[in-house]
């Protein structure tokens, strides 16, 4: 089997209201990403996404469709879809960078392989290791201590047992609205907070020491991405457990955070680590340095979502029974564009043991919602 085509389509869905998510990095109210679908010689057709945000990780749609499009499409016409590892070099050797780019075309390939051996993902990663029902976290942006508090009652309600709550702007007011959401939820769901890199490392510490009484179950990317020296130093000085998100996009990232005992986990998904394969290779190399992971999220639709259960469920070190997971990105929008979507109620999102990826899209929704 070769890849015949590679086919893209931007597309532009508005987020719920109540779903709206500020954050240290600035405002998410749409998200404006890039599907794509890949052609074979045998007839069967993968589909992937990009999951793209300037503000996070300097792709954006249209940036993703030129690169595919007039460089990256180049590359893997004529390839087997199930010669990943090949044509992973092909596109490195081509550019750096550029991860949700790569990864929509090395899930689509997945997707490839899994429909032409009729079995989900999952399986062609090794099997499920846990149950396809996944729960997952919520994220509280930076939002008025009133509002937050009222938000995190209304999940809780929903059945959410962990919550995250966006951090790294002004200290006192981060402070106020951690506080409030303890409150509002009550002692036994877990805390956690993300910085998004927002604080520094005195910033971090004193803020941390300062909400131990909240009992924080996790704190995400407490400092900059790269200053490995501070992510550290938090994690040396402050009692919850610290994860790295922003600051591991490649392999070489994680070798870095392990080299320098930054983290208790890493936070790995397909799209920010350039594709499933790359993900796991982070998954098994943390795992052997006694580092857990997780799955975090750039509130993916449908398809990057299903990328991101079958690496969960065919993963033992991403271990969302103790680090809640982020894979409810479709219930943040107004709209899905799969014909099958997944089935996400509350904090339970359920992947399918359909062939592949196990998403159907609605290709007439997506033309319709176009912003080429």
């Amino acid at each position: 089997m070769r890849i015949k085509a590679v086919e893209t389509f931007p597309v532009r869905i508005p987020l719920k209201s109540e779903c709206r998510l500020n954050s240290s990095l600035g405002v998410h109210d749409v998200s404006e990403f890039l599907i794509l679908r890949i052609l074979t010689d045998a007839g069967i057709v993968g589909v992937g996404e990009v999951t793209a945000t300037a503000r996070w990780s300097g792709e954006t749609a249209w940036g993703a469709q030129a690169l595919i499009e007039r460089i990256l499409a180049g590359l893997v016409v004529g390839c087997d879809p199930h010669d990943i590892a090949e044509i992973d070099r092909r596109m490195d050797a081509t550019c750096p960078g550029n991860w949700f780019a790569k990864s929509a075309i090395e899930m689509a390939c997945w997707d490839i392989q899994g429909k032409a051996a009729n079995k989900p993902v999952y399986d062609l990663l090794g099997g499920a290791c846990r149950a396809l029902a996944l729960r997952s976290r919520f994220s509280i942006g930076v939002h008025p201590p009133a509002e937050a508090a009222s938000r995190a009652t209304e999940l809780v309600r929903q059945g959410f047992d962990t919550i995250k709550v966006k951090v790294g702007t002004d200290p006192e007011n981060d402070i106020e609205r951690v506080r409030a959401v303890r409150k509002a939820m009550g002692r036994d769901p877990a805390l956690v907070i993300d910085a998004n890199g927002g604080w520094d490392a005195d910033t971090a510490v004193r803020c941390i020491d300062e909400l131990d009484d909240c009992e924080l179950a996790l704190v995400e990317q407490p400092t900059p991405a790269g200053d490995y020296t501070a992510m550290a130093r938090v994690r040396r000085e402050t009692r919850p457990p610290v994860m790295a998100d922003d600051s591991c996009f490649d392999f070489v990232h994680a070798q870095e955070l392990v080299r320098h005992a930054c983290c208790d986990v890493i936070s790995v998904y397909p799209g920010k680590n350039g594709g499933i394969r790359k993900a796991k290779h982070i998954v098994d190399f943390a795992a052997n340095h006694g580092v857990a992971c997780s799955v975090g999220s750039n509130l993916e639709w449908d398809i990057a979502t299903a990328a991101m259960g079958h690496l969960i469920v065919a993963s033992k070190n991403i271990q969302v029974e103790t680090y809640a997971c982020d894979i409810n990105g479709p219930t943040y929008h107004a709209f899905r564009m799969a014909r099958n979507p997944l089935h996400i109620e509350g904090p339970v999102t359920t992947i399918t043991d359909l062939p592949g990826l196990g998403v159907d899209v609605d290709w007439d929704l997506v033309q319709a919602n176009s912003c080429g």
